[in-house]
């Protein structure tokens, strides 16, 4: 890839989306999906896919800046600051030479930040004023979670397909291809976040902890209510469209689970220098070890990982269930100041995870009127966004080489 490649792939009035655009942001996919085969036709597919996402993203971008509510650099910065920690466990600086290193760059991920703050924007301004939830809606959901207390409630994430008559067949198609690659290994955030038209695309279509009666579909309910945790189901036809679901957990209403608790964490980590051999890394990894064990405590672990030449990253009000499963029960079975085993690799280097504080789990008494109001909301909200983007594509100018 030729980062000085400038030539235009698409003109979104009259802004210019380069070859390379489309390149690191492609490449910022694969490398979410790393171990999975893709062919020749599916990234043809899914170059296609990404050209629209860019598309998208110009228009929330130039609309926004033409209501005066453009997205600073200060504000794209602070928020990549954010997700190099709590999306990467990096620094930013750390994250900057990781994605050039995989043929991406920061200015790639910055942009796509840049356009998920626009439309938060646009959306703030154009779409939430105009929906409407009634009060009896809001208690009527509220009285059929109260009678599902005691019963199972699921953290479920879900990739949404519209489709139109006419479109059905393709957009059915493309589903099971997305499922396809999916079961191959595929990252379900990274194709949430490029392909579903749901308002969960932005957090990987991450429905976080829901009764199934808030799916607010009875195909879906059915459907979600035999799913284990950890497996993946669809397309399944819904009206509008299609839906891709995977069940992340489960558990039950009002009791306490254990991996419900939250933790305070110091991240402390060794990078390797390129090229080390293996023998040398586990050398190093092992020695690493050893002086990470006597640091004291979480109050000097910084000045004690600074002077054995570690960075050190505070990831506070961390949830268990957000851990890698490998590392879950590791973390519950820790006391206040001690450090998990190392882990790692040649390429991102070698880590331990000190705990600093832990928050004991409560039973949940679900969700309150305005938690409801808000998905009720959040719900119609991405009904009308999808109404609001098909808007401003139509009103576009968009050429293409």
């Amino acid at each position: 890839m030729d980062p000085d490649n400038r030539r235009a792939s698409a003109k979104v009035n009259g802004e210019i989306i380069t070859g390379t655009d489309l390149d690191q942001r492609v490449a910022l996919i694969i490398a979410a999906n790393e171990g999975v085969e893709i062919s020749n036709e599916e990234m043809q597919r899914l170059r296609q896919q990404v050209m629209r996402n860019l598309i998208d993203e110009t228009l929330e971008i130039q609309e926004a800046a033409a209501q005066d509510m453009a997205v600073t650099k200060q504000e794209v910065d602070q928020y990549y600051q954010q997700y190099a920690v709590q999306q990467f466990h990096r620094t930013p600086e750390q994250l900057d030479e990781h994605l050039r290193s995989l043929n991406s760059s920061p200015a790639s991920l910055k942009r796509q930040i840049e356009g998920e703050l626009a439309l938060d924007r646009l959306l703030q301004r154009n779409v939430r004023p105009f929906v409407n939830v009634s009060a009896d809606e809001v208690n009527e959901l509220y009285q059929r979670l109260q009678a599902a207390k005691g019963t199972p409630e699921y953290k479920l994430a879900e990739i949404y397909l519209s489709s139109t008559p006419a479109t059905h067949q393709a957009v059915g198609e493309n589903a099971k291809r997305i499922v396809d690659q999916l079961r191959q290994g595929g990252s379900f955030p990274a194709y949430a976040r490029q392909f579903s038209e749901a308002s969960t695309a932005v957090v990987g279509g991450d429905l976080g902890w829901i009764r199934l009666e808030q799916l607010q579909n009875p195909t879906l309910e059915s459907v979600a209510r035999s799913m284990k945790p950890g497996q993946l189901v669809g397309p399944v036809e819904i009206p509008g469209g299609f839906s891709i679901l995977y069940l992340q957990d489960s558990r039950q209403v009002g009791m306490a689970d254990p991996r419900d608790a939250v933790l305070n964490l110091k991240q402390i980590s060794l990078e390797f220098p390129k090229g080390i051999a293996e023998e040398e890394a586990q050398a190093r990894a092992t020695a690493f070890a050893q002086a990470a064990q006597r640091i004291s405590s979480c109050a000097t672990a910084d000045t004690e990982g600074a002077a054995i030449g570690a960075q050190v990253v505070t990831n506070d009000n961390i949830p268990v269930r957000a851990l890698p499963e490998a590392l879950q029960q590791t973390m519950l079975q820790l006391s206040i100041g001690q450090i998990t085993p190392p882990f790692g690799s040649l390429e991102e280097g070698v880590r331990v995870l000190m705990l600093c504080g832990r928050e004991a789990p409560s039973g949940d008494s679900g969700p309150n009127y305005d938690q409801l109001m808000a998905q009720l909301e959040d719900d119609r909200v991405g009904k009308r966004t999808q109404r609001y983007l098909r808007d401003l594509r139509r009103d576009a100018v968009v050429e293409y080489n």
